[in-house]
């Protein structure tokens, strides 16, 4: 017998302002044509001014324990995983604590850019399996829309802000491909490409929060390879194949990185949760917010097999294999 970590419940939240592409025809060398057919995107949500990304997630995160019928205090830890925390110190998920009402337990923030989702996703299960916690709030929460340079048109058409929420909680399990739960993870970096998609600014050189900066033909080429050798490295540990797959959440970027990434494992599109068109890319939180969103949907059975990927910058990169 051993311990699994099993999604007990889902949640999220979108501000309130919704952007349609046309927002940016009157500021920049763009069209709403161009834009959806490179990227799939429609629209995307940003934070209202006074929104903030703890503010997000707590919301996210109240859905979730709502989802899972817990209450704050039933929580043993709280995983963030945001690159747009509120302040450089005290981390987001300290403030979701005090924002839940959570009196016990531990709370910390990960940091893995889009793929930070997928790296605070195994963190927690590994927090489970050692005995750590039984219960573990993780949470992806994002306000790109800070660190955006309104005369790029190709990184500022892309990004959105939003929340994702799941809470996780430990399960005797046998140790079999069988299991419900997270069955597997696999994570990457290779910090010799890390000019390919960056931040200009930060703490300790410019002082500022600076500009997202990204090389977007270079990382669409290694966006596909490597999420697709992600995927079949989590699936082969798991014990499992691509015919065993029954629903794709990937990180929601781009619909051709998507697309061709799906090719790749030899699924069919129908079997891949797609929310870019409507969200964008919230980085970290465009996983559980499709997760979520798709959950509402009633698209996940119990004991469906789910593979969940996701690569940003770092680069990191990295994916999960699960059983609803």
């Amino acid at each position: 017998m051993m311990q699994r970590s099993v999604i007990r419940g889902t949640g999220h939240y979108l501000p309130e302002r919704v952007v349609e592409n046309s927002w940016f025809e009157d500021r920049l060398d763009t069209t709403d044509e161009w834009i959806r057919s490179r990227t799939g995107i429609e629209r995307r949500h940003f934070a209202a001014d006074d929104e903030r990304t703890s503010d997000m997630a707590i919301k996210a995160a109240q859905a979730a324990l709502d989802d899972a019928g817990l209450r704050a205090d039933d929580i043993d830890a709280i995983v963030v995983a945001t690159s747009t925390p509120d302040l450089t110190f005290p981390s987001v998920a300290t403030m979701v604590q005090a924002g839940l009402g959570m009196t016990r337990g531990f709370a910390y923030d990960m940091q893995a850019v889009c793929a930070g989702f997928v790296f605070a996703l195994a963190n927690a299960d590994g927090l489970i399996r050692t005995g750590q916690a039984g219960r573990v709030l993780v949470i992806g929460s994002e306000t790109f829309s800070r660190i955006m340079d309104w005369t790029d048109r190709g990184t500022c058409v892309l990004f959105g802000d939003g929340a994702g929420a799941v809470v996780l909680e430990g399960a005797e399990a046998e140790g079999t491909s069988d299991d419900r739960g997270i069955l597997s993870t696999d994570l990457n970096s290779d910090g010799t490409l890390r000019d390919l998609l960056y931040v200009d600014g930060g703490v300790g050189t410019t002082g500022t929060a600076g500009f997202l900066r990204m090389q977007g033909n270079l990382v669409f080429r290694h966006a596909v390879e490597k999420l697709a050798r992600t995927a079949h490295r989590a699936l082969d540990k798991a014990g499992l194949t691509p015919a065993d797959v029954d629903w794709l959440v990937p990180h929601q970027a781009n619909l051709r990185i998507i697309t061709a990434t799906a090719q790749k494992m030899q699924l069919p599109m129908d079997k891949v949760v797609l929310t870019v068109a409507d969200h964008g890319n919230t980085s970290a939180a465009s996983i559980p917010l499709a997760l979520s969103v798709a959950d509402d949907q009633g698209r996940f059975a119990e004991g469906d097999v789910v593979v969940i990927e996701a690569i940003g910058g770092g680069m990191s990169w990295g994916s999960v294999v699960l059983r609803w």
